[in-house]
């Protein structure tokens, strides 16, 4: 059986102008205008004009990394369509998880919107208290790298496999890693985040986002959903929205979502846009799955017919 995985990309991913042309596409420019006034943020500013330093601002790239990956990803499907009638499974990398959460039919499109506005706010907010950040390792074995970021007071935010770890920490502690590197990493890379996400730096974050959640109709996804947390598959709505809630302050397991990817039998991969860093590690951690990477509407009929040759309707993956 063929297995195809919907995957939509974290903070960081984010580049100016990424939306540019996407807004060609009809109906696209509308949709943005219509979650802008609802969230009070001008997503077609931000994801065509602003300067690389505004859309690092937590506030402004979560919602635009959430509103891009909804308006690429439902760019692959007919207007309505179920999309577990085609994907076998979604997930998403950090803030991704919310547009996974949509397209899996647990939030609506507009409920993500809005819990991302929250979300971003609230990490922000967070953000500000301390001088933090985030950096990636490069290589490094898992029982090296570990041990060297608890010494130096860092937490190991994300692990995403395929030999990268995203050290989250103070400015000052981020700095000593750059100074002094586990053994056998090959470079330590500063994130274009404003904090030290999926830390307790984040904890006032999860308060936030439990009083914004308490009235939120969530559904039981209609397609299997990988979560963060431990890259098990989440069956209920109620569940996945309070993982989404703690996720801010607990590091992401990227690497057990993969594990699960191929206990799944997945065959294909394809990235919502600002594609190309999940599908990046998947060529390293599931060597033989087939990879696409929505960067641009350029990329839409690879990716539709990468849905044809591999789609499989959760129903028949929930009998196997």
């Amino acid at each position: 059986m063929r297995v195809l995985v919907l995957v939509a990309p974290g903070q960081g991913a984010q580049t100016p102008g990424f939306l540019t042309p996407w807004l060609d596409l009809p109906g696209v420019e509308d949709r943005l205008r219509e979650w802008s006034a609802a969230i009070d943020l001008d997503l077609v500013h931000y994801g065509t004009k602003a300067d690389a330093e505004e859309i690092r601002d937590t506030a402004v790239a979560q919602p635009l990394l959430v509103a891009s990956a909804l308006i690429s990803a439902r760019q692959l499907f007919a207007t309505g369509e179920d999309v577990s009638r085609q994907v076998g499974a979604t997930a998403g990398h950090s803030v991704g998880e919310l547009a996974a959460a949509a397209l899996a039919g647990t939030l609506t499109d507009g409920a993500a919107m809005e819990l991302v506005r929250r979300r971003g706010q609230a990490m922000a907010d967070a953000a500000a208290v301390t001088e933090t950040g985030m950096a990636a390792l490069l290589g490094g074995d898992e029982s090296v790298v570990l041990p060297h970021l608890e010494q130096l007071g860092l937490t190991a935010a994300n692990v995403n496999g395929a030999g990268q770890i995203v050290a989250a920490g103070t400015a000052e502690q981020i700095a000593a890693l750059a100074e002094n590197k586990p053994e056998g990493t090959r470079r330590v890379v500063p994130l274009k985040v404003a904090g030290a996400f999926h830390t307790h730096h984040m904890s006032p974050a999860v308060s936030a986002l439990e009083a914004a959640v308490a009235e939120l109709s969530a559904t039981d996804p209609h397609t299997a959903y990988v979560s963060n947390k431990d890259g098990q598959v989440v069956s209920s709505g109620q569940e996945l929205v309070q993982r989404l809630v703690g996720q801010v302050a607990n590091p992401v397991r990227w690497d057990r979502c993969m594990e699960t990817f191929k206990e799944l039998g997945v065959t294909a991969i394809i990235e919502a846009a600002p594609g190309g860093t999940l599908v990046g590690l998947a060529k390293r951690a599931l060597p033989g799955v087939q990879t696409l990477a929505l960067k641009t509407p350029e990329d839409l009929d690879a990716a539709r017919t990468l849905i044809a040759e591999h789609s499989s309707p959760a129903a028949d993956l929930a009998a196997e």
